[in-house]
């Protein structure tokens, strides 16, 4: 998978993903760019680069931690600082964009994501690599072509060499929102789907986004739309239940992040009720925040099995249920690519958008 012996490629790092920068420059046969980036005694984010990066490609690998405003501006001091040395081109590697879940109008908030896009664009960023965003619609907010990459391979490969009588499995959406995702693992494994309805945590798109704005009025056994704006009633969940049948089955549930891992536990809990024998969480993203380790540990989870998009090494010192999937395979061969100037559609061949 080398890239052809040349000067004109540079590959950078800051301080989110060293590990998964270096796995993708041995892949692509280059060294990682002398770039420092550190913080001064005020807590100012200071970049160094040591290389001259004149009219080269540079491709700054940068993902989304649990110290994500300093990852995203080290991300864009580093571009910025790139763009007015005369760099050739600037293409960010974020394997998991920051702030995506913010995506959708909250009720007299922002769009975050769309912020966070421009202000990439604005400091130099020409291209983005990432993968699995939560909504690939984010892919509109930017300026610049983006390259959504999919885990679902590696992780369909994961199911099948790893995960003994597989066939014997049911894929399991942990809300009706990620049936769609679901029903594309099912698909491509042959399995039946099972879909978890009537969660007590207030699914995202319910939360409040000014559909509630209206002031509440009397009710009324007559209705006069003439007199002011009709009250929104707010939506009540039904008891927690399994749509299917996982009696005596694997049970796989599928989502592109892990990051409370409670909704999980719940979910987890449930199933084994209804007769799961064994349960798996496969996700791309593994954030495992707060007490994740301790909570998985103690849960009825068998393996949570995410990708190196985001470091998780201490976690998975403390529970042994997290397994990992190396996507730096992915990743190397999307920049050979753009830098051989390549077709992109090999990597996305055979998979759908709900993926």
């Amino acid at each position: 998978m080398d890239v052809p012996a040349s000067s004109d490629i540079m590959i950078i790092a800051g301080n989110s993903h060293p590990e998964l920068a270096n796995l993708v420059a041995i892949r692509l046969g280059v060294k990682t760019g002398g770039c420092s980036v550190y913080h001064k005694t005020n807590r100012e984010t200071m970049v160094e680069i040591g290389d001259s990066v004149r009219g080269k490609d540079i491709y700054i690998i940068q993902t989304g931690t649990k110290d994500v405003n300093n990852n995203i501006m080290e991300l864009l001091i580093m571009a910025y600082a790139c763009k007015t040395s005369s760099a050739k081109s600037i293409v960010g590697v974020i394997p998991y964009l920051p702030y995506s879940k913010q995506c959708k109008m909250r009720k007299r908030g922002c769009i975050v994501t769309k912020l966070l896009a421009k202000m990439m664009c604005k400091s130099g960023l020409t291209h983005i690599i990432t993968m699995d965003l939560h909504q690939k619609e984010i892919q509109g907010f930017f300026d610049c072509p983006v390259d959504n990459l999919r885990a679902s391979p590696f992780l369909l490969q994961y199911i099948q060499e790893c995960i003994p009588d597989y066939r014997n499995a049911v894929i399991v959406a942990r809300n009706p929102g990620s049936a769609k995702k679901a029903t594309s693992y099912a698909e491509r494994l042959r399995l039946g789907i099972a879909v978890i309805h009537g969660e007590q945590k207030e699914a995202e798109s319910d939360m409040v986004d000014g559909r509630y704005s209206p002031p509440a009025l009397p009710r009324s056994r007559t209705m006069d739309v003439s007199v002011g704006v009709p009250v929104h009633p707010a939506k009540e969940k039904p008891p927690i239940n399994v749509v299917g049948d996982v009696g005596g089955r694997i049970a796989i549930m599928v989502d592109d992040m892990v990051d409370d891992v409670q909704s999980f536990v719940a979910a987890a809990e449930v199933l084994k009720e209804r007769g799961a024998y064994k349960i798996y969480v496969m996700a791309t993203h593994g954030l495992l925040s707060c007490d994740a380790p301790r909570l998985i540990e103690d849960s009825p989870i068998d393996e949570v099995v995410v990708t190196n998009t985001i470091p998780h090494e201490l976690q998975k010192m403390q529970c042994h249920k997290i397994k990992t999937v190396d996507i730096s395979v992915l990743l190397s061969e999307a920049i050979r690519r753009i830098h051989n100037k390549e077709s992109m559609s090999y990597l996305f061949k055979n998979v759908t958008l709900e993926d």
